[in-house]
């Protein structure tokens, strides 16, 4: 992990909350301590210098009320607090916003909420005192296949153009780094490249999200904001709820919105792009997507290719990615063997150029010597030789009591998907349909590390 990643401090003395919140924000890209009382919060606060603190009320040793008024006596530049509370103590953690404190959440934590809070208040911390986000690596497609040739002389000429191009292809063939491309090349390539997926955006905070909000005199900028005179790019619209895309096809239609508490309208430049892995016309014709957004989005649409559609370019993805493994996870270099390269350029890569990219990290993590011969490579993807597979072999989890061969079979599916999608609990929400609230618990019962 980036040591520029935003550092996070939790609170608590409970172990379950603790570890839970700790998990999530590590997912999230965040580094995080953790302190069971106000001691150890105490000494680590000092050592860590966070970002951000979750802090609970009611601990054994110092209350977090108390805590909070320590550390604002000693530092008035303190960073953000968020206090966490049960029901019944609400009215302490009120106290705490009047004191100073930028936020409480209470018990039981509503993770979606968590999340939204922790990146406002992140925010605005960065605002205030200078950046520490890492710094964006712009790839460019990798390949010179006439499938990518053409691709990216295409998107250079709707560049010209600021173009809606809906991106339109299986999960993991790039269209991220497509849209990136396509941004790049346009004239609002010196403005921000904001990336939303917006299946994680649940429909209660989706106003907050995209427009914004004013409270008082702070203002908090919506995804919209960040983006003006740049790209927002929105991935996988046709995870978005029907009340989310009502209120974003008024925004863009307007090409203005008020924020959530505000009475002024914003005004912005935004340049639009989207993809989907779904059939958006068939999504339309059945009314789970708004006709009206799709033609607004969809002004071109591009066709990505999935990875078995230009094997030629898999030898250059694979040197790239080492590459680039190399210069920014500092990992010890490693080479595919000619053999490792046929095989691989006539593999399915069902989860396309970001199941390549994984699998070469994990090759260079796990593997040891400079060559990457074919039967790693074959371990590497979980290939199983035909004499120990029978047309009779089942499951051993068959054989258990319903319940314990259902968590079996949950986590054993969960584990795929999260390993074929990259390790994104955002986007494993997306996949297998579950709420991501939801899904942190079910990965938390189930022991999976996130």
């Amino acid at each position: 992990m980036s040591n520029q990643s935003p550092r996070i401090l939790v609170v608590d003395d409970e172990p379950d909350i603790r570890h839970l919140v700790s998990e999530i924000l590590e997912d999230e890209g965040y580094q995080v301590s953790r302190a069971e009382n106000a001691a150890e919060a105490k000494l680590l606060k000092s050592t860590m210098q966070p970002h951000l603190i979750l802090l609970d009320i009611w601990m054994p040793d110092t209350d977090g009320i108390t805590l909070l008024k320590e550390w604002l006596a000693e530092d008035k530049m303190l960073c953000p607090v968020i206090m966490m509370s049960g029901h019944g103590s609400v009215e302490a953690a009120v106290e705490a916003t009047r004191l100073g404190a930028y936020d409480f959440l209470e018990k039981p934590l509503s993770l979606a909420k968590l999340l939204l809070v922790v990146g406002r208040a992140l925010e605005l911390a960065q605002h205030e005192k200078g950046g520490w986000q890492s710094v964006t690596v712009d790839i460019e497609p990798v390949g010179k296949s006439a499938v990518v040739a053409r691709t990216k002389e295409q998107l250079k000429r709707l560049a010209q153009h600021d173009t809606r191009v809906l991106f339109v292809g299986e999960a993991g063939v790039g269209k991220e780094l497509y849209a990136r491309y396509l941004h790049n090349n346009s004239a609002h390539r010196n403005g921000p490249f904001i990336n939303v997926a917006v299946g994680s955006i649940s429909p209660e905070n989706s106003a907050v999200e995209f427009f914004g909000k004013e409270d008082g005199h702070r203002v908090y900028q919506g995804l919209l904001e960040r983006a003006n005179k740049g790209t927002l790019f929105l991935g996988e619209i046709g995870d978005m709820d029907k009340e989310t895309q009502l209120r974003l096809l008024s925004a863009l239609e307007s090409r203005s919105f008020l924020r959530v508490g505000g009475s002024e309208a914003v005004n912005v430049d935004v340049h639009i792009a989207a993809s989907t892995r779904m059939v958006l016309d068939d999504e339309v014709r059945f009314g789970r997507f708004r006709h009206e957004l799709y033609y607004l989005l969809n002004e071109v649409t591009l066709a990505i290719p999935p990875l078995r559609e230009h094997s030629e370019d898999i030898p250059a993805l694979l040197n790239f990615y080492v590459d680039y493994f190399v210069t920014h996870e500092k990992l010890a270099f490693r080479r595919f063997s000619m053999a490792a390269q046929n095989y691989l350029r006539n593999y399915g890569w069902h989860g396309n150029v970001r199941e390549l990219k994984n699998v070469v990290q994990r090759l260079m993590i796990l593997g040891v010597g400079e060559d990457i011969e074919l039967d790693e490579v074959k371990n590497a993807l979980g290939m199983i030789s035909s004499d120990s597979m029978t047309m009779s072999s089942v499951p051993e989890f068959f054989n258990l009591p319903l319940k314990e061969a259902r968590d079996h079979f949950e986590k054993a599916y969960l584990e795929y998907h999260f390993e074929k999608i990259g390790g994104s609990v955002a986007k494993l929400s997306a996949v297998v349909g579950m709420e991501r609230t939801h899904l942190y618990r079910k990965l938390h019962s189930l022991n999976i590390k996130l």
